[in-house]
């Protein structure tokens, strides 16, 4: 089980991570109101401790695990994957990995504010995949799928307004969004680029192999 304690996980990366989606955008967002890690003594607040190579590797892990809401056997699982795999770096499958689970789809398109909330409209069926209705979150997607709304649910408050919202909507390229039919379609291998995350998955993998 995930633990959902989000604004501490944002705290202890030391940035937002954004876990409760538009909430984070709010004055009451807590790592605005204590951006210092928790647990902190007041007289320790501004003065962060050094940290070793370990525990820079093993904070981006976190981040990335809370980021996509990912437990930390599935993590791991994810990890054994990418050190196997032929052709590509370690680094670059595990980012394919997680951007084509279908929970980080469904927020990535805009039909959720945040991943545990789409990882909660797939879990309850809201979801389907090429027709049929689904409900495992960590279902990887294949080149081709297409994502829509199961029609019991369109009437749901939880897509009202989706299409309107759909047409502004900048998505990343391996996705193609029609807005007038609220369906997605993934339509290329995910591709990490410069500036389009803020964690380093190197890292991570290093962390992994010690």
């Amino acid at each position: 089980m995930i633990n959902d304690q989000k604004c501490k996980k944002c705290r202890r990366a030391g940035e937002k991570l954004f876990l409760k989606g538009e909430r984070c955008f709010t004055p009451k967002c807590a790592i605005e109101r204590k951006p210092y890690p928790p647990g902190r003594l007041l007289s320790e607040k501004k003065h962060r401790s050094s940290v070793t190579e370990y525990g820079i590797q093993l904070r981006e892990k976190q981040k990335v695990r809370n980021t996509y809401r990912v437990s930390e056997k599935q993590f791991g699982n994810y990890i054994k994957e990418a050190s196997g795999k032929q052709g590509m770096s370690p680094a670059e499958y595990l980012f394919e990995a997680l951007e084509s689970r279908l929970d980080n789809a469904v927020f990535r398109n805009g039909f959720a504010s945040s991943r545990s909330l789409a990882r909660q409209m797939v879990a309850h069926g809201h979801i389907t995949v090429n027709g049929r209705r689904t409900d495992i979150p960590s279902r990887r997607l294949a080149i081709g799928d297409v994502l829509a709304i199961r029609p019991g649910s369109k009437d749901s408050k939880l897509f009202e307004g989706l299409a309107e919202k759909l047409k502004t909507l900048t998505v990343p390229t391996w996705f193609k969004v029609d807005a007038e039919k609220m369906t997605v379609i993934f339509q290329g291998k995910p591709k990490a680029v410069q500036g389009s995350h803020t964690f380093n998955l190197t890292s991570v993998v290093e962390f992994y192999s010690r």
